[in-house]
């Protein structure tokens, strides 16, 4: 039988809405022709007695589930990145903790792929006077995640946008990293639509100039170079950028706009450029189940069947991030709690209400309609006590 219920639309008016999405049923070819990482979110405990605005409580054993639930769909994890909260709720101490915890519940799973946010998010920016203090607190961060056998994402650092005052600065500061690292990394660069604090990065306003510079330090320490994530949600800079990468290194697309056709490539240009994007998504924790389906697709050679999948998720992702785009870890989690995956909508930092009743409304509707509502009666109900708890009855 068909259900349906009374959802508040854009206007803040009343209006039915029946379901109609057919669940995606994810069933993993390993391996994909992609990598592909989930930027992982966190559960928070609910019933911890900490002021949620201040203190960071975890569901630890909801939380690692979930890792177990993307790693299950042939995911990789992102751990401790900004989909996780982290430096938006979530310190450097539960950071740590997170991190080592994933990375021995990864153990236990063969294949299992798990890369760490490494920053200077313990840094008081109050105190944070020279490129010293940011390269000692990068060691730091480096030193802690390289002793649990993680490898590391470099995450951008709101204390180097703070004391750097020219694209030298920030080559001085990643070729030290990149120079004592033991292993090739990730580097993180994070647009300011998702922290208005990272404006500016690699010195310079100037996106195209900025790039440049991102460019020369790549190039600088290529075979320390796993890739580099861009999370701009601009395409069309991603795949400039892409083609200008050293052979052997990644562009991991970030871009939760337009990742299928990122990730799908093209065969423009010559032999030595990257055709293709790999992922490190936040989005693919929203949408993990129809992100698994349209890898093995893509992987058996059927990139129709790919953009089939994928493409009722674009419109949900845009949702999800749109303006203030930061926000967007309230949707995923979100969806996580609509899919049964915890038990609650609460989040870290008390972050649940970063957005309205009206888009968490459209979120329901446009999950829906991608298929990834896997338990459509449950989602159902647990939008139901939602709209009673806002007066919706």
């Amino acid at each position: 039988m068909t259900t349906s219920l009374t959802l508040v639309n854009s206007q803040g008016q009343l209006e039915s809405y029946r379901l109609q999405g057919v669940p995606t049923v994810a069933q993993p070819l390993q391996p994909f022709n992609r990598i592909a990482y989930s930027a992982a979110h966190v559960v928070a405990d609910a019933r911890a007695p900490a002021d949620p605005w201040l203190t960071a409580a975890v569901d630890w054993d909801a939380t690692l589930a979930y890792r177990h639930h993307l790693w299950s769909l042939g995911l990789g994890v992102a751990e401790a990145m900004d989909t996780a909260q982290r430096g938006m709720g979530l310190d450097w101490a539960a950071s740590r903790e997170l991190i080592q915890r994933t990375l021995q519940a990864a153990r236990t799973v063969p294949g299992a792929r798990v890369a760490s946010g490494c920053g200077t998010d313990h840094l008081d920016l109050t105190s944070v006077k020279t490129l010293d203090d940011v390269i000692r607190a990068y060691d730091e961060q480096i030193e802690a995640i390289e002793s649990m056998g993680g490898q590391l994402i470099i995450m951008a650092s709101r204390a180097l946008v703070k004391v750097a005052r020219s694209p030298s600065d920030y080559e001085k500061v990643y070729d030290h990293i990149l120079s004592q690292v033991r292993a090739p990394v990730i580097l993180h660069w994070l647009g300011d639509m998702f922290d208005p604090q990272l404006s500016g990065y690699w010195g310079d306003r100037d996106l195209d100039k900025a790039m440049a510079t991102a460019l020369d330090v790549i190039r600088a320490h290529a075979s320390k170079v796993d890739g580099i994530k861009i999370s701009l949600l601009d395409k069309d800079r991603e795949i400039a950028m892409r083609r200008q990468l050293p052979k052997g290194v990644r562009m991991y697309t970030g871009d939760d706009f337009n990742y299928a056709e990122l990730i799908a490539g093209d065969m423009q240009g010559t032999e030595e450029v990257h055709h293709h994007s790999d992922a490190l998504l936040g989005i693919f924790d929203a949408i993990a189940p129809a992100a698994s389906a349209a890898l093995s697709a893509l992987a058996q050679g059927h990139t129709e069947q790919f953009h089939a999948i994928l493409a009722p998720t674009v419109p949900l992702s845009r949702l999800i991030f749109q303006a203030p785009t930061r926000f967007y870890k309230t949707g995923v989690v979100f969806m996580a709690w609509l899919n049964g995956h915890q038990s609650h909508f609460v989040m870290v930092g008390g972050q649940q209400s970063a957005r309205s009743l009206p888009h968490l409304c459209e979120i329901f509707r446009l999950a829906d309609q991608a298929n990834l509502l896997h338990q459509p009666d449950l989602a159902t109900q647990r939008m139901r006590h939602l709209l009673s708890t806002y007066g919706v009855l």
